[in-house]
């Protein structure tokens, strides 16, 4: 009689990924600008080695629960949340970039291109690098849309000038 592999004991247990989802959650929501931390360090490597990061051991019941309180967050709120993220002083620039990525839909893809999320990531998986649940969690996306804003272009008034000059950014 052969012996069947139970495919869950290759996963790890499921309290560790949702206690990984918590602390995720609780990550402050300032954002360190010119320095890497921890995530960025685990995510750098795998974004340019052109590596997906392995899906999150979760149970489809726990996936669509995360999913159903992202769905929550609207318009308005996702825009107050991200003033506490984003300087006065540029955040109508990154009001302005949002708004025309994904009118800020948390789960928004491009169908041509596959770009994902608030800001429209490509590849999606780099916004891995502010936390494990950039999937499903608009505070994530919108601390690493920020980021890659200051990052690539100096600011997000900088990005948003690239922006209307490109149509894209």
């Amino acid at each position: 009689m052969p012996v069947f592999e139970n495919p869950d004991s290759r996963r790890p247990p499921l309290r560790a990924a949702l206690l990984g989802l918590l602390l995720a959650a609780l990550t402050p929501l300032t954002v360190a600008v010119g320095h890497a931390d921890a995530r960025t360090d685990i995510a750098e490597p795998i974004a340019q080695a052109g590596e997906v990061p392995a899906a999150l051991p979760v149970d489809p019941a726990s996936l669509l629960q995360l999913i159903g309180t992202a769905q929550r967050y609207t318009k308005p709120t996702l825009q107050t949340v991200s003033r506490f993220i984003v300087p006065d002083d540029q955040w109508a620039s990154f009001n302005e970039i949002i708004t025309h990525e994904s009118n800020w839909q948390v789960f928004a893809v491009n169908p041509t291109s596959g770009a994902y999320g608030l800001a429209q990531a490509l590849p999606a998986y780099k916004m891995f690098s502010e936390g494990p649940d950039w999937m499903v969690n608009p505070l994530t996306q919108l601390r690493w849309a920020y980021r890659y804003m200051v990052q690539r272009y100096g600011s997000p008034n900088a990005a948003w000038d690239f922006w209307q000059a490109h149509n894209w950014y």
